[in-house]
């Protein structure tokens, strides 16, 4: 289950990554070379980039490619003190399952807000903006939370070093 929604997270961001290559492409193509250029360009960049930066945030949760602070779990880890890096371990998915509520709440504000009006150019409603950051939010925390639940350690990922 995890790898095919790893693979589909990795499709859509570089579906995502593909759409707004070949729409600045194009702008840029049409600007320098025919003097005009098509004014979706920009807002559609821009939505396709934020949508993508949260698809990537949420598929490296699970994986531990978020930045990590990994002096202390590493140091408790060599010295094999099982009960205070349990505790840690509960630290650490507890606090990142309250600033995804953080995010998340400030995040549904902004889709809120955003329901009442519309892009510029495009006229799609400004709350796609903020929603994937809602989306991203209600995911790595729920994930967050069953860690926490389960008693899962912290994926370290490829956090090897003391300092990052």
């Amino acid at each position: 289950m995890k790898a095919a929604a790893q693979r589909w997270a990795e499709a859509l961001m570089a579906l995502c990554l593909a759409l707004m290559a070949l729409a600045v492409f194009v702008n840029v193509v049409l600007r320098y070379g025919f003097g005009s250029g098509i004014a979706a360009s920009e807002e559609v960049s821009r939505l396709l980039f934020v949508w993508m930066v949260f698809i990537g945030a949420t598929a490296a949760y699970p994986k531990g490619g978020h930045m990590a602070f990994t002096s202390l779990q590493l140091w408790l880890r060599q010295r094999g003190s099982v009960l205070p890096l349990q505790a840690l371990m509960r630290l650490i998915h507890a606090l990142v399952v309250a600033a995804c509520g953080l995010i998340g709440w400030g995040a549904w504000q902004q889709v809120a807000v955003g329901l009442g009006s519309r892009s510029v150019v495009l006229g799609y409603p400004s709350a796609l903006l903020p929603l994937p950051a809602l989306l991203a939010s209600v995911a790595i925390g729920l994930m967050a939370l069953a860690d926490l639940w389960r008693g899962q350690p912290v994926d370290l990922g490829h956090h090897d070093a003391d300092i990052e």
